[in-house]
């Protein structure tokens, strides 16, 4: 595993964003674990996670893109974050584009987007913290399409939750991948935190010891029984 994976993992558990426990999804499943990237809230915070986004970015997608498009309103701090990470780290300027919940009827920059507007041809990849059902991406889409030709070369979360889409057997990533045609890819999957946590504990039981009890391991294989997406078979 990369080192900034290995190093996005204790950031996440150190910000209190990814936590472990009993939690209610959105989807109204019962998780043992739960990612909330509204927890990244100082200058710091938001800094590093730029880093660890441009980080991921770059090595999914290489440089040749126009756009980071932020989807309304995680999404906008996000896409902020990393293009200033990314100007500094690979000397690119990537601009930024988010949308509006509603519409601005009003001054020089009235519409629908915030930021960057967008070109026919523009190459676009999409950032979001995370991903469950792949519901968000039917809004984010069609208006990025609205506002002219771009190509989407991809989508970028911090987190892949490994588990069925709505209505389907596959991952949220991979029905987006399919859908689309643009690779869906993560900073990290709940695999690498697994894996990460309990290489740890293996070698020096450090504070992972105390978050990767025995019981949450096993509670988070009881969940992916029943929500595991097929493509990923277990730990």
């Amino acid at each position: 595993m990369e080192q900034y994976k290995k190093d996005f993992i204790t950031f996440m558990l150190d910000c209190g964003v990814l936590r472990f426990g009993s939690f209610t999804l959105k989807s109204g499943r019962k998780s043992p674990f739960f990612m909330n990237a509204g927890a990244y809230i100082t200058g710091s915070q938001l800094l590093h996670l730029g880093e660890f986004y441009a980080q991921a970015i770059h090595q999914h997608f290489g440089d040749d893109f126009d756009v980071l498009f932020g989807p309304a309103y995680k999404g906008i701090p996000l896409s902020v974050a990393t293009v200033i990470a990314y100007s500094r780290l690979y000397q690119k300027e990537i601009r930024y584009c988010a949308n509006r919940k509603e519409a601005k009827d009003h001054g020089a920059d009235k519409g629908v987007l915030l930021g960057s507007e967008l070109h026919d041809g523009e190459r676009v990849v999409i950032i979001e913290d995370v991903t469950t059902s792949g519901k968000s991406i039917e809004e984010t889409y069609p208006i990025l399409i609205e506002q002219a030709k771009v190509n989407v070369i991809g989508e970028i979360v911090s987190l892949d939750r490994m588990e069925k889409a709505q209505d389907s057997e596959k991952s949220a990533l991979r029905v987006i991948t399919e859908k689309y045609g643009f690779p869906a890819r993560a900073i990290v999957s709940m695999k690498d935190v697994i894996d990460f946590l309990s290489e740890e504990n293996a070698e020096s039981p450090k504070k992972s010891a105390q978050i990767l009890t025995p019981e949450i391991k096993s509670a988070i294989l009881d969940y992916y029984t029943t929500w595991g997406s097929h493509e990923e078979s277990g730990f």
